[in-house]
């Protein structure tokens, strides 16, 4: 049901039909301790609940607790104020892993550094599955510098036969987005400008 396109209601108290209010007109009876008129949205559970305009719906979790930023579209934590890479209406778009609404999603959400968003419980289910790379643009969502470390490590423990030894090969990284030309391995393929393994030929 489209709860926007309710314009009257019955009282379950008294019966009296009447238009969508708080209030019963007739016996005062409180139809919902939540009530946005613009939602026509009712709820007795404390979730505090907000109303954003520029969502055009209600959000949970306290309107102390979010900012609205106009670029992305949507209503994120006041921890990532200035402090997230903003995507134009990235918001209009689905979880890249569980592909749900992220507009109208109630679930908290996570802006990795290339600004893409996921909720954030795909984006620790990712994680514990070993996939570090955003789905969306497969640039590294955290810190990789201490594995890319590991990976110099086993690099050089692993010697390439002759005729592999001097192959330059042209790569694109995925994390600075640019190309480069490395020393060809089989373990991986590291950017020379930032040091990332995250790249393909």
């Amino acid at each position: 049901m489209d709860r926007k396109l309710v314009s009257r209601v019955v009282c379950l108290q008294c019966k009296v039909e009447q238009d969508v209010t708080k209030l019963c007109e007739s016996c005062g009876c409180e139809f919902g301790k939540y009530y946005c008129e613009v939602c026509r949205l009712f709820d007795n559970k404390d979730r505090q609940q907000f109303h954003c305009q520029q969502c055009g719906l209600c959000r949970v979790g306290g309107r102390e607790n979010f900012f609205h930023c106009e670029k992305c579209d949507l209503c994120l934590s006041i921890g990532l104020k200035d402090n997230h890479k903003c995507v134009e209406k990235v918001s209009h778009d689905v979880c890249p892993v569980c592909m749900e609404d992220l507009h109208t999603s109630r679930a908290q959400m996570t802006i990795p550094p290339c600004g893409h968003i996921l909720h954030r419980q795909c984006f620790q289910q990712c994680l514990r599955k070993g996939h570090y790379a955003c789905p969306t643009c497969n640039q590294s969502m955290v810190d990789m510098d201490n594995v890319w470390k590991d990976m110099d490590e086993e690099m050089k423990d692993v010697d390439m036969p002759e005729e592999y030894r001097d192959l330059d090969v042209v790569i694109t990284c995925r994390d600075c987005h640019k190309e480069s030309t490395t020393k060809f391995h089989v373990l991986g393929l590291k950017c020379q400008l930032c040091g990332s393994y995250n790249t393909a030929r």
